[in-house]
């Protein structure tokens, strides 16, 4: 068996790309906009509150994943994306009615 490599930590920025600007993907970029702001909580984020088990479920070792591995924090990233349509991601967010204004507007 191979020796465990050890994972470098994560540098730079790590753009996103989304094919299509509308309901998922602008809630995307807001949701994650708003827990970068600290308006909100990463409900749902595996990577941000999920933890892994590590040995036996007795061993009691389930650190959180975005502790164990070596993830890009939140603010590292940069989104972009394209539509067929002519609006930008907050008029789309506007349109599709998934967020509140008020959110929009944090």
């Amino acid at each position: 068996m191979d020796k465990p490599r050890k994972i470098e930590p994560a540098r730079g920025k790590l753009g996103v790309l989304l094919p299509g600007i509308g309901a998922v993907s602008t809630t995307f970029m807001a949701g994650v906009e708003l827990v970068r702001r600290g308006k909100s909580h990463p409900v749902g984020s595996l990577t941000q509150l999920g933890t892994i088990r590590l040995g036996k479920r007795t061993d009691g070792r389930s650190p959180q994943i975005k502790k164990f591995v070596p993830l890009g924090a939140l603010s590292d990233l940069i989104f972009g994306g394209w539509d067929i349509y002519k609006d930008n991601a907050f008029q789309s967010a506007s349109n599709a009615g998934v967020l509140s204004l008020e959110d929009l507007a944090r």
